[in-house]
């Protein structure tokens, strides 16, 4: 077993604002809300309580989705609802950010832009396009602020083809895009805050606002209670750490929080690492992988991917990089200390993974919009929040909780109740060893399987990365070319 050569990590037990986060503040209410269908339920009676203000920021926007049901009259669609409720509420204004490039799309569906085309002409809601920032870069935040008294943040879009409920059922029959189109089943996931925690995320969406727009919005003082009352708390009275990515652009300067943090989170694991991602293809975050799996008694690394990315250009950059990194990774000696698993329904449909969620040991949860790739860490802009249990004057309960939520995501993609991960779990001491148990035939996780394993062997060889010297020096030939090479500041 070699030992790694990298260094300790300065602060990895720590939540350092300025180092891997922006800001620490307290959540009255933490909540993490796991799949749209109860994310667009959440959100939809969060507006209903919306005095003032409603800020939405996000990466893309479909006013013609379906946002919870029928209610007294309410409108079902998204972009009628929107407007509906303005008309209802004298004082309330309704402001919309999304990526720029993201338009084209939004073009050519149906009554969007007509949609828009009203928005534009009402007087209190404001909608614009985000193009700060570089070329080839996006905004990817997916922030919902209510009167600065209530925030969701995470990695769940409010658009097409992302409602799914938790049973990701073959044929649900409401999960069909606008047009009436069956779509697959989809698992993503959010939090929803209020409180100081909600407040900053204001002033983040405020930020990201006036780097978009040039103007300054006013920040709005909280009144009365705004959480929705079927939304059942997870946490109370909790610190949460909000971390952000934000590339060079203007007068931004570049932050990497998100990527500190990811390093910190994976040198300060003991027992295990739990994370969903859409992707995993940074070179960065496998390296510090292979360090922790070189260890004799490092902790075991458990990552919920979707079979393959979407859209064909992701697959073929995506796909490939993780199919390298993953033989890679193989090649360290982790003594099966590392798997990567994919989510099938009970007909073997495959589940597509749009969470980003990441658990270390029983300590910190961590959920947002950031993936397991460079662009991530970077290029684009995210925001995550953070929370640490030993923050916590209850940090036994709130221990409790976080192995709760993790072993309830488990459960969900092995059909089984929660229960009985919590006791196989107890019984071995092991996540690997607990999701081989009991996976199944029907609906459950499956191995990943490296794609035309020949040609991945045969680069790795020509490479030189079969018998490196040292964890770290397995991916530096890689590192020298395009695919992992370390994204160099946008300019």
């Amino acid at each position: 077993m070699h030992e790694s050569r990298v260094p300790p990590t300065a602060g990895a037990d720590q939540l350092i604002p300025g180092r891997n986060c922006w800001r620490i503040e307290r959540a009255d209410k933490a909540a993490v809300i796991v799949d749209a269908a109860d994310y667009f339920a959440a959100a939809r009676a969060a507006m209903l309580t919306a005095r003032k203000r409603i800020m939405l920021i996000g990466w893309d926007f479909d006013a013609r989705i379906r946002f919870g049901d029928e209610h007294e009259g309410q409108p079902v669609p998204i972009g009628k609802f929107i407007q509906w409720l303005v008309e209802r509420r004298p004082g309330l204004e309704v402001y919309l950010l999304r990526w720029d490039l993201g338009l084209l799309k939004t073009l050519f569906r149906g009554s969007t832009p007509l949609t828009l085309l009203r928005w534009k002409l009402h007087k209190r809601i404001h909608f614009s396009l985000d193009g700060a920032h570089p070329t080839g870069a996006s905004h990817h935040q997916k922030i919902v602020v209510i009167d600065d008294c209530l925030a969701f943040c995470g990695g769940i879009d409010m658009t097409r083809n992302r409602w799914d409920t938790r049973a990701h059922r073959d044929d649900d029959p409401q999960r069909v895009d606008p047009t009436g189109k069956p779509y697959g089943p989809w698992h993503d996931a959010t939090t929803a805050l209020t409180g100081p925690a909600a407040a900053a995320l204001g002033a983040l969406a405020r930020d990201r606002w006036k780097c978009a727009t040039g103007e300054q919005l006013a920040p709005i003082e909280p009144e009365g209670d705004c959480w929705p009352n079927e939304l059942v708390p997870a946490f109370e009275n909790i610190d949460v750490a909000i971390a952000r990515t934000r590339p060079d652009y203007g007068d931004e300067r570049e932050v990497h929080e998100i990527e500190t943090l990811y390093l910190d989170l994976i040198a300060r694991a003991r027992r295990s690492i739990y994370a969903e991602s859409q992707y995993f293809a940074s070179r960065k975050l496998a390296e510090a992988l292979a360090a922790r799996l070189a260890e004799q008694d490092g902790p075991e690394i458990v990552l919920i991917n979707p079979e393959q990315a979407d859209g064909w250009l992701e697959q073929e950059a995506m796909d490939t990089a993780r199919a390298r990194l993953h033989e890679a990774l193989r090649r360290v000696g982790a003594n099966g200390r590392f798997r990567i698993y994919h989510p099938f329904t009970a007909a073997g449909a495959p589940i597509y993974v749009h969470a980003k969620i990441m658990v270390i040991d029983d300590q910190v949860l961590r959920v947002g919009s950031s993936n397991w790739n460079n662009r991530s860490l970077r290029l684009d802009t995210e925001c995550d929040i953070v929370i640490d249990a030993s923050r916590s004057a209850d940090a036994g309960e709130a221990a409790a909780t976080i192995s709760r939520l993790r072993n309830g995501l488990i459960a969900e993609h092995l059909d089984v109740e929660p229960k009985a991960i919590e006791s196989t779990f107890a019984e071995t001491a092991s996540l690997i060893e607990t999701i081989d148990r009991l996976a199944g035939s029907g609906r459950s996780l499956r191995d990943y399987r490296t794609p035309d394993l020949a040609a991945v062997e045969k680069f790795l060889a020509d490479h030189e990365v079969l018998d490196p010297e040292g964890p770290d020096e397995m991916f530096e030939p890689i590192a020298r070319r395009s695919l992992f090479r370390r994204l160099r500041k946008p300019r």
